[in-house]
């Protein structure tokens, strides 16, 4: 029997154990999602002991329903605040936008040609930089929104075939789905339950949340609880519906995706270009850097290359 040696042992050993470490690792954060998954924001707060009253409150004041703020002095942003599903408080979120656009603003001073381009930057990204970190937000939001609505839609018709009235139903999914869609049929449960009619408590949901396949459910109930009709049949055709242009945007996405990368593409290539001669040949541009004339061409650049984005972006976005 050849004689084996200690060297492969030892390399063995520590490849089970590299296989052990990451099982390990990956086993450790599947739970911890899961464990999130079952849970939405309501039901975490009902967990804290918590009345329901109490709980409805806080979730409309998290998201900024609840009176009004001088953070937010616009009804466009603060419609914008509540879409997002944004749970930082207002002055936190404030400071930390500020922080990041004092930043930006000191490193232009600093590495620019001087302190009212610098100013103007930090003035800029105040404005700009919350506004646009809201609608990232609010956009990955509405894609989750719209992933889970055709399994709401289908869990509120089995709960309906049960023999279950529509607010049991919507107070259904509020218990059986996680964020986002969770805790907004939780929230219209809890504002039916205190007086609040079905058809005004769904409505408010559209105006919280913006989806645009919100209003085909929103019809449905309407129409179903004024005329009557087969809600359930209704509910079901809308479901597919909403599925099948679920499918639509993303076929649609993946055939612009092409478009897409160009733009990422055309904008990082000279970016790069710049950076590596700066990093290899620092005296290329550094020569230059104290001429006025070279931060004037440096903006029209940027502002072409921002040009030529939009218009492949908008290009590469189609209506459906």
């Amino acid at each position: 029997m050849p004689e084996i040696s200690a060297i492969w042992v030892i390399y063995a050993a520590i490849a089970l154990a590299a296989i052990l470490f990451a099982e390990g690792i990956f086993l450790l954060f599947t739970s911890r999602n899961d464990e999130r998954e079952t849970l939405n924001r309501r039901m975490r707060l009902q967990s804290q002991k918590l009345s329901q009253e109490q709980v409805l409150i806080q979730l409309r004041k998290e998201r900024g329903l609840e009176g009004s703020s001088a953070f937010m002095p616009s009804e466009i942003l603060r419609k914008l605040r509540a879409q997002s599903g944004m749970t930082m408080p207002l002055p936190r979120f404030a400071s930390i936008t500020t922080l990041i656009s004092a930043g930006a603003g000191f490193a232009i001073y600093w590495f620019g040609p001087g302190l009212l381009p610098g100013l103007i930057g930090f003035l800029f990204l105040t404005v700009v930089l919350p506004v646009q970190t809201l609608r990232f937000l609010r956009k990955r939001r509405h894609s989750r929104f719209g992933l889970q609505l055709p399994e709401a839609l289908e869990l509120i018709t089995r709960s309906l075939k049960a023999g279950h009235p529509v607010p049991v139903a919507i107070a259904m999914v509020s218990r059986e789905m996680p964020d986002p869609i969770g805790s907004e049929f939780g929230m219209v449960a809890d504002e039916v339950t205190y007086g609040s009619d079905l058809v005004s408590a769904l409505n408010a949901m559209f105006h919280r949340v913006g989806h645009e396949d919100l209003p085909l459910f929103v019809t449905a109930v309407s129409i179903q609880s004024s005329t009557g009709g087969n809600l359930r049949e209704i509910l079901d055709g809308l479901s597919a519906t909403i599925r099948e242009r679920g499918k639509l945007r993303r076929k649609v996405r993946a055939i612009s995706t092409e478009g897409r990368l160009s733009a990422y593409i055309l904008t990082a290539v000279p970016a790069l270009f710049a950076a590596a001669i700066t990093l290899f040949t620092p005296s290329f541009y550094g020569e230059v850097l104290d001429e006025s004339l070279t931060w004037f061409l440096i903006g029209g650049a940027l502002t072409l290359l921002a040009i030529g984005n939009a218009i492949m972006f908008k290009m590469a976005t189609f209506k459906y």
